[in-house]
């Protein structure tokens, strides 16, 4: 049984949401005397190592098979987008505080919802569009609070 079928996506989805919280807090502290692009490239050797670790460990380099050119163009693309994301979520948390800069950073979900709607199709129901517009609401509140 592989790690995909042991836990719902809903289960990843909230470790994801405990380490990204951890991260956080994690990041402030370390970039609170160096460079935050700096920050930023030693956590991404960091991860690129991990992860290395874990697919040779867990066999996943010999069973990826070809890879698409339009895999690889959106990966690529994504890769892109998160090396823009940590250089501009770095720079936030060396500027400003983790406790108001993680819930601004999380608009990024209100937008992958509309980005997901608009191009993807995506058609989320009556409550997740409130809870879609009360994420919004809450960093907006923020945003003025501060």
């Amino acid at each position: 049984m592989s790690s995909d079928t042991l836990w719902s996506w809903q289960s990843w989805a909230l470790l994801s949401a405990v380490f990204a919280a951890l991260t956080a807090i994690f990041a402030k502290i370390g970039v609170s005397d160096i460079d935050s692009d700096l920050a930023t490239f030693i956590r991404t050797i960091v991860v690129l190592i991990s992860l290395t670790a874990i697919l040779f460990a867990a066999g996943k380099f010999t069973a990826a098979g070809p890879i698409s050119s339009k895999t690889w163009i959106f990966l690529v693309l994504s890769g892109l987008g998160t090396g823009a994301s940590w250089l501009c979520y770095f720079r936030a948390l060396k500027l400003g505080p983790a406790a108001l800069v993680a819930p601004i950073d999380k608009l990024s979900v209100v937008l992958v919802a509309l980005f997901a709607f608009t191009f993807l199709g995506e058609r989320p129901s009556l409550n997740g569009w409130i809870g879609i517009a009360l994420i919004a609401a809450g960093a907006v509140l923020i945003v003025f609070k501060a």
